[in-house]
C-alpha cells in the first residue's frame, strides 16, 4: 500500500501523506517512502517546488508508537527536507502533533487552515521533543515554544503563526497558498536553491552541532520506564500513573 502519493501541477510536486487510518503517524514505512519521494523530486528538473500535505483530518500524529522509525531515520528525514535544493511548502488542513511538528518545522514555508490545531504531546507520554527540536528551535519564538513544549497544551493556527511555526494561516488554505506558489513558479530555479541555502544555514548548524546528541536522547527516553507507561496509557486511553 502506498503511504505517500505524488501529483504535479505546473512544476509544483505535491506529496500527500496518505495513511489516514493511523492519522499519518510517522511509521518506519511512511518515513522511508517520504524520503524516497523527496529524493526523486529533488533530482527532477521539472519540479520547481514541493508541497507536503495530507489526507484525513490529521497532517501527522507524530511517531507511530506501534512501528516507530529509528530516531536516526527521522533525523535524516528532517535534514533532507532542510537540505533539499527546492522549497518545501507544508499545507495543513487538520491537526499536527508531536513528531509531525518537526516535519512541519523542517519545511521552508508552512500554511494551515484556521481550524488546524497543534500540540507537542511528548511530555505527556514520558519523552521529550528531542530530534524535532533541530528545525524547531532555530525557527520559532523561544518563550512561546517553552510553554507548549513543557505543558503539551493544544494551540491554534493563529498562535502557531505568532510563534513562527506557521508562515501564515487562513480559512481557505489553498487560497492562502495561491500567491506563494505563484511566486515560487516565477522564481529562477538556481536562485531559489541559493536563496534557500541562505535561509537554512542556521538550521543546518543546529543539525551539525546537536543531531547526534538529540538522537541519542530520543532513543534513551523512548526506552525508559516512564515512556513505556506513557505509551501504554495512551494506547489504553487512560491517564499515565504520574498524573496528579
Amino acid at each position: 500500500m502506498t503511504l505517500v502519493t505524488r501529483t504535479r501541477e505546473r512544476a509544483v510536486e505535491t506529496l500527500t501523506l496518505d495513511s489516514p487510518d493511523n492519522r499519518n503517524a510517522l511509521s518506519a514505512a511512511l518515513v522511508g517512502e517520504l524520503a524516497d519521494a523527496l529524493t526523486d523530486a529533488g533530482k527532477d528538473t521539472g519540479v520547481r517546488a514541493i508541497v507536503l500535505t495530507h489526507t484525513g483530518n490529521t497532517f501527522s500524529a507524530g511517531a507511530d508508537l506501534r512501528d516507530p522509525p529509528p530516531p536516526e531515520a527521522l533525523t535524516g528525514l528532517l535534514r533532507q527536507i532542510v537540505e533539499l535544493p527546492k522549497p518545501v511548502v507544508a499545507r495543513i488542513t487538520g491537526h499536527v502533533r508531536a513528531g509531525g511538528l518537526g516535519l512541519l518545522a523542517a519545511c521552508d514555508i508552512a500554511a494551515a487552515a484556521t481550524e488546524a490545531t497543534f500540540a507537542f504531546t511528548e511530555v505527556r507520554i514520558g519523552v521529550a521533543p528531542a530530534v524535532i527540536s533541530l528545525p524547531l528551535l532555530p525557527r520559532t519564538d523561544p518563550r512561546a515554544l517553552a510553554r507548549y513544549y513543557l505543558t503539551g497544551e493544544r494551540f491554534d493556527a493563529p498562535a502557531a503563526t505568532t510563534t513562527g511555526l506557521l508562515t501564515t494561516h487562513g480559512d481557505d488554505v489553498d487560497e492562502t497558498l495561491a500567491p506563494i506558489l505563484d511566486g515560487l513558479r516565477r522564481a529562477a530555479p538556481d536562485a531559489l536553491a541559493e536563496t534557500k541555502r541562505l535561509l537554512t544555514a542556521r538550521v543546518l548548524e543546529a543539525f551539525d552541532r546537536d543531531a547526534a546528541d538529540l538522537t541519542a536522547l530520543s532513543a534513551r527516553l523512548f526506552s525508559s520506564p516512564q515512556a513505556r507507561e506513557g505509551m501504554t496509557a495512551f494506547l489504553e486511553r487512560r491517564d499515565p500513573a504520574w498524573v496528579v
